[in-house]
């Protein structure tokens, strides 16, 4: 273990009898300062300097914080000392498994342990931490009710060996709620189907964990856990669940945090950060929909939930279930290795439980003639119609706004701001056109190509599809769910008859579900990112659908994903993403790392790296002053890869290399 004394003798003050170094993760940026560094603990902080507690350090002539992490008897350092400066608090809020789990993190995405700590540990909240902590009552054990994996291949076996302490790894395919009409009782939700496996994790004796995308999940699997005698914690009890999410804010954060760390609460449900709660004696972590981008952390060292709840699940001997409407590459891949198994249903139970799919190609409408190129072609608009007696219809829409691209009127050259470039967008009916990059109202815009001054759409967002709807649906309700909408994102529609308009991610859930789904505009949808991501989108919508309900994808998007969506088959889909990333060296077949910077620092950090069986590929240009060089090395080579780009940052570090530098492990845009 690397070392370090400041140089400064200590002061003449007794030290603690017992274990009187202490070890501490200084949190500092440097990479080459990853390590931990001892210091001398005063006698009379020998009580309050336990591991896990925050501390100050006296670090380059100034006082940092720091996390103490053990205590021995003897230093390593042949020099001199200096003592803890103080004990921030006596609360031991880095739990020993989330710090190993922390340090494995870093390593895995070559990042410093300070990093990801930050990410692990929220910051500290005096008054919660003040608050009392007595245990007057505990609540009665929880009752799983019908048990809703019956439907599932292999799923009484993954319960039965959670509530025997046993540790399954399985990637789920979820279906729809059993659902099938207004009024109806929503059974079989995924949310239904997670609180069951985490009822039996607590029956067993063991704490369970919960992650997902964001806030209104959240809130869906805290209802559910309620409904199986899993309510929220409250103080001065124990069991229950908290809930672990910045948006609650940071009193009831650390609140909740505090209640996992001491024991109080026996579930964690949260988004992102979650992954690191310190749950007491964990025995399952559940990650749902693994494929959002939500899961993926922005910040250095840049890790992924499901990455990292992987490592949770063999470090600490824990179960983990990866579940989702669709199937993600990377989950695909812990499939076909062995390390997990797949839980589905069987063909019989698909039909039963999933709607109606239709594909409304070009080939399907040839038969409508030129109505066919309409964006809302007949058959579509007379389905929603019927459709529409029996409750709430779901239009996704894969762009935000009223026209986010439009283009020239006459040459149809594509509209850009006379000044930076950018796209220029309409942001209503009668509103002047402004570029999207620097907000500048582009009221005398002329096409720089034609010199013409009109305007076309090319691209169509969802406020002009409900403008559009409302007028084909005289009558009928529309509301619009979106980040950039009047109303924000909905978290929930009636089972009135309505027409709800949603772009990717930000779909409502209906009572007693949506009579259907309208996917428009499929062509453009696939364009955003791969098939794989185009189906995950499409089946997020469609499983929100009840099983009597029918989903119409409209327009030609790319035939796999249209297939699988039919089919009902994401599984099939993702495995043949999966051989075609082996065949062309792209993870999670291998693993990649991107240096991207300056070209001078990017090249000489690379030209560190020397590690057998990795190959090189660049530098090439991403802007005026960047380039990009993409390391790829078999997975069992994964971690001497990221090891030597940690030792060559730790140089770079050390010796002030001019120019800047990110190192990403198998980054969101390559999976």
């Amino acid at each position: 273990m690397a070392t370090h004394g400041s140089g400064v003798a200590a002061e003449q003050r007794p030290l603690a009898e017992r274990r009187p170094v202490a070890r501490v993760c200084v949190d500092v940026l440097p990479h080459h300062l990853d390590r931990l560094f001892e210091y001398l603990v005063p006698a009379e902080m020998d009580d309050a300097a336990q591991p896990g507690v925050r501390v100050k350090v006296r670090f380059a002539g100034r006082e940092v914080a720091g996390w103490l992490l053990e205590r021995v008897d003897t230093p390593e350092h042949g020099g001199r000392l200096s003592p803890l400066r103080r004990v921030v608090s006596p609360e031991q809020v880095l739990a020993p498994q989330v710090a190993d789990l922390a340090r494995a993190v870093a390593d895995r995405y070559a990042g410093t342990l300070a990093d990801v700590l930050r990410l692990a540990v929220p910051a500290r909240h005096a008054r919660v931490e003040a608050e009392p902590d007595e245990i007057r009552a505990s609540l009665p054990p929880p009752q799983p009710g019908a048990q809703e994996w019956a439907d599932y291949r292999g799923g009484p076996a993954f319960v039965r060996h959670l509530r025997d302490g046993g540790a399954p790894r399985a990637v789920w395919s979820a279906l729809p709620s059993k659902s099938t009409g207004a009024g109806a009782d929503a059974t079989g939700d995924w949310t239904t189907t997670v609180a069951q496996s985490v009822a039996a994790c607590v029956l067993g004796g063991r704490g369970a964990l919960v992650v997902v995308p964001d806030a209104r999940d959240v809130a869906r699997v805290v209802a559910a856990l309620t409904e199986v005698g899993l309510p929220l914690h409250q103080p001065g009890t124990s069991g229950g669940t908290v809930r672990l999410e910045a948006s609650v804010g940071p009193a009831r954060r650390y609140r909740a945090f505090l209640a996992a760390l001491r024991g109080r609460a026996d579930v964690v449900v949260g988004t992102r950060a979650a992954a690191f709660a310190p749950v007491r004696d964990l025995g399952l972590a559940v990650c749902w929909d693994d494929g959002d981008d939500l899961h993926a952390e922005p910040r250095a060292p840049y890790p992924h939930v499901r990455e990292v709840l992987a490592l949770r699940a063999e470090r600490e001997g824990c179960a983990l279930l990866l579940g989702a409407f669709g199937r993600s590459v990377p989950a695909q891949g812990l499939v076909e290795r062995g390390w997990a198994q797949a839980v589905a249903a069987d063909r019989p139970v698909l039909r039963d439980r999933t709607p109606r799919v239709r594909a409304l190609t070009s080939v399907e409408l040839a038969r409508e003639g030129p109505a066919a190129a309409a964006r809302l072609p007949g058959p579509a608009w007379r389905a929603v119609r019927e459709r529409l007696a029996d409750g709430p219809v779901l239009v996704q829409v894969p762009r935000a706004g009223y026209l986010p691209v439009v283009a020239c009127a006459r040459c149809r050259e594509a509209a850009t701001c006379h000044d930076c470039h950018g796209p220029v967008a309409l942001d209503g009916a009668r509103q002047t056109p402004r570029c999207t990059w620097c907000g500048q109202l582009l009221g005398g815009w002329r096409c720089a190509e034609c010199g013409a001054e009109g305007l076309r759409a090319v691209r169509i967002g969802s406020e002009r599809t409900a403008e559009e709807l409302g007028r084909a649906f005289p009558g009928v309700p529309v509301r619009v769910s979106g980040a950039g909408a009047t109303g924000g994102v909905l978290n929930q529609v009636s089972s009135r008859p309505a027409l709800v308009v949603a772009t990717p991610g930000a779909e409502p859930v209906a009572d007693g579900g949506f009579a259907a789904a309208v996917l428009l505009d499929a062509q453009v949808g696939a364009g955003l990112r791969d098939e794989t991501e185009t189906l995950r989108r499409w089946m997020a919508a469609a499983g929100l659908v009840r099983a009597d309900g029918e989903v119409l994808v409209v327009g030609d998007g790319p035939p796999r994903p249209t297939q699988a969506l039919v089919r009902w088959d994401p599984a099939w889909l993702a495995s043949l993403d999966l051989a075609e990333r082996a065949e062309l060296g792209l993870p999670p077949a291998v693993r990649v790392v991107t240096v991207t910077g300056t070209r001078s620092a990017v090249a000489t950090l690379v030209d560190r790296v020397d590690v057998p069986g990795v190959s090189r590929l660049g530098p090439v240009p991403v802007d005026d002053d960047e380039v990009r060089v993409l390391l790829r090395a078999p997975l069992r080579q994964g971690p001497a890869l990221t090891a030597a780009l940690s030792a060559s940052l730790s140089t770079r570090s050390a010796k002030r290399e001019p120019g800047t530098v990110r190192v990403r492990v198998d980054p969101a845009d390559l999976r």
